[in-house]
């Protein structure tokens, strides 16, 4: 345990060194309490779905979007998922959550699914997406999966982030509520953002699955592979 939390705050201080070095230090959001009119808005919705532990995952993702909804992003400023929810390890309860292709139970377990939603919703959207990662097993049936492969953003505290950029001249927040078993978010605008259409080519080769994600204009988002279950 004592070796796992060294090898985080590790990982941490390289981030930090990073981030003054490119200089993405002095642009991460900050809570911002200041009277903006967010007249526009594009939402998606996912089902929290029933599972272990899913109390916990409720108390989780109602916890991380009390802290979300507290931010705006002016523009040029980066939202990233753990400098504002913080280290799991304080206040969260253990959830499921996949660790190196392995079911498990870690504190903070369920947050993928909103780090997930919010990538969705910006890819959506068109906003700068600087740091997402995939899950690397696709554990999910069509009958258990709450958002379409591909759009998942995985995020390990110290190792993995979800971080995205508002590219837009004018400020954005993400402001996200959970309303019978749903987690909803609302991409909130100064002005109005036209959503992209989003297609999915998914190939199985063997024992992975690789998805391509594209616009409506063919331009690629993302490339996703995941070992099967």
């Amino acid at each position: 345990m004592l070796l796992k939390k060294l090898k985080i705050k590790l990982k941490l201080l390289i981030r930090l060194l990073k981030d003054i070095k490119s200089g993405n230090y002095f642009h991460f959001s900050k809570k911002n309490h200041s009277v903006i009119d967010f007249p526009h808005h594009l939402s998606a919705a996912q089902e929290i779905k029933p599972s272990e532990k899913f109390e916990n995952k409720l108390f989780n993702l109602q916890l991380a979007a009390n802290k979300i909804n507290e931010y705006i992003l002016l523009p040029n400023q980066i939202f990233s998922f753990w400098k504002i929810v913080g280290n799991p390890n304080y206040n969260f309860k253990n959830g499921r959550t996949l660790i190196n292709g392995k079911v498990s139970e870690e504190k903070g377990g369920g947050l993928c699914q909103i780090s997930g939603i919010i990538y969705y919703i910006s890819i959506l959207a068109g906003l700068e997406v600087m740091e997402r990662f995939n899950h690397s097993m696709d554990i999910y049936t069509d009958e258990t999966r709450f958002a379409p492969l591909g759009t998942d953003a995985t995020v390990v505290y110290g190792y993995k982030d979800l971080r995205i950029k508002n590219n837009f001249p004018f400020p954005i927040r993400f402001s996200i509520r959970i309303k019978n078993n749903f987690l909803e978010v609302n991409l909130l605008s100064e002005q109005f953002i036209q959503g992209k259409k989003i297609i999915f080519e998914i190939e199985e080769k063997g024992e992975v699955k690789i998805v391509d994600v594209f616009d409506e204009n063919q331009s690629k988002i993302n490339q996703s592979i995941y070992r099967k279950l």
